[in-house]
């Protein structure tokens, strides 16, 4: 399934949004308060940036990765290497969690993914030699920059420098970026629903493949909250949600993209959130 401009430009005005909403609501005080005391924090990112492709890695040099088509080996790749998506916010107040806590990992993962992202791909490629995963370090770091830092400081300097003006914003770029995200999926499904049809019978294994590491991530999670259960759920979402935008970007920004590999990381996205929501759900 290749991905048409229009809709690549729809995925990247999305993140764009809802990264400058997420700048946006950021609470100064809040962030102070946990800038005081960053293990937490800290961890989470370890754990998002780092020890889940880590576990991703591990994975798919398992026994059950020689079942798996290569579209889904790639997609299950470039899922475990993107730290949580901006819309992880909106799960995380769905689940009465911790929103600021949330938006002070999201910040630090958008920043941390530009270094961490390129040195997972390659090591990734290294491992599996995957030809047709070209994309070069210095691209993924400019994509990540330019569709989740730049926005996301943007919004902060707003907060900043004019608050008022900033106050007047959030609740309608909030809306555009719902917005965009409810267009976005329902284009995404209607393209791909026959062809998810198709799809599904020949990579059965990658379903179980996508439960494990999706189990894995939440089980790091549930390690990295420690002795805080009051966050245990936040952790949960941010360690398990990846960035599918992110992961879509970059699968099609490959200089030769495996077909299939935009269906894996649909299917990644989709059990995650159903799995996830069953997690935490209260």
């Amino acid at each position: 399934m290749a991905m048409p401009a229009a809709f690549s430009a729809l995925i990247a005005a999305t993140l764009f949004a809802a990264m400058l909403a997420l700048g946006l609501s950021l609470r100064l005080e809040a962030l102070l308060a946990w800038g005081r005391r960053p293990g937490l924090p800290l961890r989470v990112l370890l754990g998002s940036c780092v020890l889940v492709p880590l576990a991703g890695l591990l994975l798919l040099q398992s026994p059950l990765s020689h079942v798996l088509s290569p579209p889904m080996r790639v997609g299950i790749a470039l899922m475990a290497i993107c730290p949580s998506a901006p819309l992880t916010l909106r799960r995380v107040r769905n689940a009465g969690a911790d929103h600021q806590l949330a938006a002070l990992i999201q910040v630090g993962a958008a920043c941390v993914a530009i270094v961490s992202v390129p040195l997972m791909e390659l090591l990734f490629r290294s491992r599996f030699g995957v030809e047709a995963w070209i994309t070069q370090p210095d691209s993924i770091a400019l994509q990540v920059g330019r569709m989740q830092v730049l926005p996301l400081l943007l919004g902060l300097g707003l907060r900043h420098w004019r608050p008022r003006l900033a106050d007047h914003l959030e609740r309608p770029l909030d809306a555009i970026a719902n917005g965009l995200l409810v267009a976005m999926l329902s284009a995404l499904l209607l393209k791909v629903a026959p062809l998810l049809l198709e799809f599904l019978p020949a990579n059965g294994p990658g379903l179980l493949a996508i439960a494990l590491m999706v189990a894995l991530a939440m089980l790091l999670g549930l390690v990295l909250s420690g002795d805080q259960p009051e966050h245990r759920s936040t952790v949960m979402l941010l360690t398990a949600l990846r960035n599918p935008g992110l992961a879509l970007l970059l699968a099609n920004h490959a200089g030769e993209p495996i077909h299939g590999v935009n269906l894996a990381i649909l299917l990644y996205a989709l059990l995650t959130a159903l799995i996830s929501l069953a997690a935490v759900r209260r």
